[in-house]
């Protein structure tokens, strides 16, 4: 339980990244606690309990968004990033909602969840390679916009 109540708002900000919906991203981290709760034994011991429970909460968001008939969280974010404009981050809330999922997801776990490379690739099931690869193309990409933006 302290896992839930030390870090229920950054699973839910990793949640509504991926569904778009507050609403749908509380339900999805009550879903998500409530599955590794109900299915602890399956919880193998390779890698960190946390990261499991990471991926339990990513999983049911997935599934979340795939009901509610969006392709990815982009589709209902729209205009609506340009209003969180103010915040430091706010600037690039539309280009990050134009990256694939995996860059999202890595982007949120690494700077939103503070996750480590390896707490990330346990959550995602790929190596920290992979993680290290897909954040840097991830950044690689933002600066790309940001540039062809500003000119």
């Amino acid at each position: 339980m302290a896992l839930y109540h030390g870090s229920f708002h950054r699973f839910v900000r990793m949640a509504e990244a991926i569904t778009g919906e507050r609403e749908d991203a509380l339900d999805a981290v009550q879903d998500g606690f409530a599955d590794a709760l109900r299915h602890l034994n399956r919880y193998e011991g390779r890698g960190s309990f946390e990261g499991w429970v990471w991926r339990c909460v990513m999983n049911q968001a997935r599934m979340t968004r795939r009901r509610s008939g969006r392709e990815s969280a982009s589709d209902s974010r729209g205009d609506a990033s340009r209003a969180d404009a103010a915040s430091p981050m706010g600037e690039l809330l539309p280009q990050v909602a134009r990256l694939p999922e995996r860059q999202r997801l890595v982007l949120f776990l690494r700077y939103v969840a503070d996750l480590s490379y390896d707490e990330i690739a346990d959550v995602l099931a790929i190596s920290a390679g992979t993680v290290a690869a897909t954040l840097h193309t991830a950044h690689r990409t933002l600066r790309r916009q940001l540039e062809e933006e500003a000119k």
